[in-house]
């Protein structure tokens, strides 16, 4: 059976190819169609899930299989294992030319992920992370920020998470910023360019799994809104919101919540 750090590996090969074939279609005007309320999806999101699909699920066939591009199935929820991937989260962003769009493939073991990157290709960024080894960015150790508290902390949130309504205690004295890709908000976290970061949407598991992992093992706090362990492979695989934050500020995140 292989181990994290040979599934880890594994993922960033995937990656890799992956980003090939999504620079393959950025910039040059992809087909596009709308999800209803999900938003868009191109022709790029559909080749890049089938290419990880035929080279992930190849090399672990006993794995299960959760993707935002395919079909869910309850099989997966009978497997040990189970590959939890965004193809292109920031699918908006990838649209529109940017290039803070990135790949997001982990793997989780009985609810725990044990294996992650975000792959960020147009910018040339590999975060990654397996349960017993350290986050890096392109294969160099990254740590998280270690802020006390929140006063003066940077976030990343959209703009109307922090309406008044949001926070009994008080709206805490932030700097906010944002980015399109919730995996790259984990990993700007981990990397410590943010101290954190939060959501009070639902959040789709192929949107935080890798990034929650990177985001951990850099030793953010990582957990859902209302401050409970996060678990993955659940029969509705949503988290009920995010927040990934120094430790210190993480508490007083929580602490200005309740």
């Amino acid at each position: 059976m292989p181990g994290p750090e040979d599934d880890l590996a594994l993922l960033v090969r995937a990656a890799r190819e992956a980003g090939r074939i999504a620079l393959h279609y950025w910039k040059r005007s992809p087909k596009v169609w709308e999800k209803g309320d999900e938003g868009p999806v191109t022709e790029a999101d559909h080749a890049v899930n089938d290419a990880l699909e035929k080279t992930l699920r190849t090399a672990r066939p006993a794995y299960g299989w959760l993707s935002e591009e395919t079909p869910d199935t309850s099989d997966r929820l009978t497997r040990e294992h189970v590959f939890i991937l965004d193809p292109i989260d920031g699918t908006r962003a990838f649209i529109a030319g940017e290039d803070s769009f990135s790949h997001s493939i982990a793997i989780a073991r009985n609810g725990q992920v044990t294996a992650g990157v975000v792959f960020l290709p147009a910018l040339d960024r590999m975060f990654a992370a397996c349960v017993d080894g350290p986050a890096t960015l392109n294969d160099a150790p990254i740590t998280a920020s270690r802020i006390a508290g929140a006063d003066g902390a940077t976030i990343l949130t959209p703009a109307a998470n922090m309406k008044p309504e949001h926070w009994p205690g008080g709206v805490p004295d932030v700097k906010r910023a944002f980015r399109a890709s919730v995996a790259y908000r984990l990993a700007l976290v981990a990397q410590g360019r943010f101290d954190g970061m939060l959501s009070f949407r639902q959040g789709w598991e192929w949107d935080i799994a890798a990034g929650s992992l990177i985001a951990s093992r850099a030793g953010a706090c990582v957990t859902d809104r209302h401050g409970a362990a996060l678990r993955f492979n659940r029969q509705v695989a949503k988290a009920d919101g995010l927040i990934a934050a120094a430790p210190g500020l993480h508490r007083d995140l929580l602490a200005h919540l309740s």
